[in-house]
């Protein structure tokens, strides 16, 4: 019986993940800051699919978390087996213009508790020969964003870090599979105020079921880098070919409100 720790479990690709999961038989850890929305989805998925779903309500942007909720883990003696790093959020907005305390519980979040949940839980896996990681990027990774400069950042260092610690755990059993969704209907546009963004208003997005989906198989594969979407793994490796004021033109122009 495997275990799997989900980050941002209460929504969106985090939420499908877990289902994903308990559907194949893994008991579950998941960790978000709406505790009710957890109970709910504990009850569903004990219910459907007889696992054990463990819970922790935690606001992952704050300083330690993650050590927290590893400490919780040990308590409770759970192995982890599978983590999926998915929690994390945007804004929309020139950076002169926005809130530097989001900006900050951001790079905590999408960076900073990121890092420390794999630095603690990767070197269990190495130690047993055996585990899986998956930390959700963005194909804002692939370059640099005018009105989200620190989401896109976030997401570059994102998929930097992992593919660089995947390399060096590739041969101790244990992989690490950075997810780099395009949009998706999750919720994420309404957090960072970015529904009237070109991007988004007016588009039929994929949604987070088929993007979890497409997450799991790439993860369960040990796939080190997943680009969702066709169009998404086009624009993402042609960017390497253009030059760099050419493409932050365009991706401000296609984030720039939709007139």
């Amino acid at each position: 019986m495997a275990t799997a720790l989900i980050t941002g479990a209460s929504n969106g690709i985090g939420l499908e993940l877990a289902r994903i999961h308990a559907s194949k038989g893994d008991d579950l850890v998941l960790v978000a800051r709406n505790k009710v929305r957890l109970e709910e989805l504990k009850a569903e998925l004990e219910q459907k699919y007889k696992v054990t779903v463990y819970c922790i309500d935690k606001d992952l942007s704050l300083t330690n978390a993650a050590q927290e909720v590893y400490d919780a883990t040990k308590r409770q003696n759970i192995q982890i087996d599978y983590l999926i790093n998915n929690a994390g959020f945007g804004d929309f907005g020139m950076f002169t213009e926005t809130d530097w305390n989001k900006e900050l519980q951001m790079i905590n979040l999408n960076i900073t508790t990121l890092t420390q949940f794999t630095k603690l839980y990767l070197k269990e896996m190495v130690k047993r020969g055996s585990g899986k990681i998956m930390n959700v990027a963005s194909t804002a990774a692939f370059q640099s964003g005018p009105t989200m400069a620190v989401y896109y950042a976030t997401k570059a260092y994102v998929l930097s870090f992992s593919e660089a610690i995947a390399n060096e755990v590739s041969d101790k059993g244990v992989t690490v599979t950075t997810l780099c969704p395009g949009a998706t209907e999750s919720g994420f546009q309404a957090a960072a105020a970015m529904e009237e963004s070109a991007l988004v208003k007016g588009k039929k997005l994929p949604t987070s079921k088929e993007v979890a989906e497409y997450g799991y198989k790439a993860m369960m594969k040990g796939k080190t880098v997943a680009i969702h979407g066709l169009m998404n793994y086009i624009m993402a490796n042609s960017i390497r070919f253009l030059p760099r004021a050419l493409v932050v033109k365009v991706t401000r122009k296609i984030q720039d409100k939709a007139s």
